[in-house]
Parts: C-alpha cells; structure tokens; sequence
C-alpha cells in the first residue's frame, strides 16, 4: 500500500523565495526521511516551488484553459510531500505521526496524508493492461520508463 503524506502550505511557505528551512526543521525532516529508508519504505519526498511558479488546467464545456499561480487560498495548497510504501493503514498512520512539524516546533501546520490507488484496485480490463504496461514508478507489471508527448 502507498500512501503520500502531504505538507500543506501556508502564507510563509507561499512567500518564500528559496527555499530556506529552518535548520532545525531540516535536521529533524533528514533523520525522519533516513529512517524511513532504513525500514524500506520511502519511494520518494520533496517540496515544491511556491504556486505562483506554477499553473492550474481548467476543463470545462468551454474547452481547456491555463491558469498561471499564485493561488489565493494557501491552505488549499501542497508545499511538498513524502511518499511511503507500507503492508497497511496503521504502519501508515504510525509513520505519519512521526512526521516532524514542517513550520518546526510549536507552530502551526497541517499534514495530510492519502492512500494511493493501486492498478489492482480497479477491473480488470484492456486499459488497465494499458496503463500497467506504462507505470513509469514499477509499481504495477509493466515496464519502467520514461513518458514522452508526441
């Protein structure tokens, strides 16, 4: 089972210009991220570049349109994230409870954390044959690689 744990944004994460972690915070993230990887399930963890460096795909009747960042509402927003894979929810839950506060200690800040889908999970069927063929992260049977546009 993947799970993903998400560290929610806020105005100070939003702001930043680099990213410039409190040395403490990055410490305390180095040594949880180094025993998730002991324990063999970290598949991967990082943060993201502000929203503003970003954009948003709308779909609609209308056809698509691009949206470029910032986004108002930060809360709505992920500052980064860190990718487990575990035998169940509760070593799920249990790893994410150890997660170090991302403002660092006292402050505020929210985690959130979701389980992913896995190809299994759906019917059977030519497309899931499809995108099994394609999963670039060697999650499913196919092949690993790299995806392309055309």
């Amino acid at each position: 089972m993947r799970y993903v744990i998400f560290v929610r944004a806020n105005a100070e994460t939003e702001a930043a210009i680099a990213p410039d972690p409190d040395p403490e915070v990055l410490a305390e993230m180095a040594t949880y991220h180094e025993e998730l990887a002991r324990a063999g399930v970290l598949l991967d963890g990082t943060g993201l570049h502000p929203s503003r460096s970003g954009w948003r795909v709308h779909y609609g009747g209308d056809g698509v349109r691009v949206v470029d960042g910032p986004f108002a509402e930060a809360k709505e927003l992920i500052a980064g994230w860190t990718l487990i894979q575990v035998r169940n929810r509760a070593e799920a839950m249990e790893w994410s409870r150890r997660f170090p506060n991302p403002m660092g200690r006292g402050r505020e800040a929210v985690v959130e954390v979701r389980q992913l889908f896995e190809m299994d999970e759906f019917s059977p069927g030519p497309d899931i044959d499809r995108m099994l063929a394609i999963d670039t992260a060697g999650h499913g049977r196919g092949q690993s690689g790299k995806d392309t546009l055309p």
